[in-house]
């Protein structure tokens, strides 16, 4: 006969069992949304007529990719999509892990229909990076926000100072090119960072920093692409020896080699 003295015990089973399957749902949904934003990196770099102009990047001191930001508009209109920000670190150049956030804005005006885009974000000041980890930044307001230029004559057109402090893109049925998000927020996804990182509580800054725990292997795949999109260092490679002379370990004779170029984020060189 069923065992019918304890059903609580069947109710407990299940809640855990539901527990389990939701923490691997929300890490398999992270994942997910760090490997679309891995592809529209890889996209976007290989549409060399109209991508991200290399001056920029270069001296980006962050980059958002946004995967499937989505606009619905009758009348007024709403956007809103998730993605992940990575930083570069002032000294080695290498781009941290990335931290999850969201995308929300709306718009007025006599409009109807629906829209997905794909948004990249690139910032050129440490400030706007900071606002966003502080919790949200609105765009427009506590960050200056241009439509970023694109492509080889981007690139030759861009001041080198840079005036704004975030450039925006998108790409939108195949077309890629500045657009406007003035009045948008970018907000950090505390949860999604929380299941991606297992730990509860974890804070971006903590992520920039490299104090978070190891993330799975998406993250260096998107480190990779963004990387060589930015002619920048890994984070994973291996630090200089400090304290080591130049000479050590250099047979007599033998020239010590040149030290390889790096790049570092504009607000640097604003003297």
């Amino acid at each position: 006969m069923p065992n019918r003295k304890h059903p609580g015990v069947a109710l407990l089973v299940a809640i855990f069992a539901a527990a389990f399957v939701n923490v691997a749902q929300a890490g398999a949904r992270e994942e997910g949304r760090l490997l679309t934003a891995t592809e529209v990196l890889e996209e976007v770099r290989a549409m060399p007529d109209v991508r991200l102009p290399d001056t920029l990047l270069a001296h980006a001191y962050g980059i958002a990719v946004i995967p499937d930001v989505t606009k619905v508009a009758f009348i007024f209109g709403g956007r809103h999509g998730n993605g992940v920000l990575s930083v570069r670190d002032k000294l080695t150049s290498a781009w941290s892990n990335p931290v999850f956030l969201s995308l929300t804005g709306g718009s007025w005006g006599f409009q109807a229909g629906a829209q997905s885009s794909d948004i990249i974000l690139v910032f050129t000041t440490k400030a706007g990076v900071e606002g966003v980890a502080g919790g949200k930044l609105t765009l427009g307001a506590d960050a200056s926000v241009a439509t970023g230029p694109v492509g080889r004559q981007g690139s030759a057109a861009t001041d080198v100072t840079f005036h704004a402090e975030i450039y925006s893109y998108a790409r939108t049925r195949g077309l890629f090119g500045g657009i406007a998000l003035d009045g948008s927020v970018i907000s950090i996804d505390r949860s999604a960072n929380a299941s991606f990182y297992h730990k509860s509580g974890v804070t971006a800054s903590e992520i920039f920093a490299g104090q978070a725990p190891a993330p799975p292997a998406t993250a260096q795949r998107f480190l990779e692409r963004l990387a060589e999109a930015s002619g920048s260092a890994l984070r994973t490679s291996p630090a200089p020896q400090a304290d080591v002379p130049a000479t050590a370990g250099r047979p007599p004779g033998v020239a010590a080699t040149a030290e390889p170029a790096r790049t570092y984020p504009l607000e640097e060189q604003k003297k």
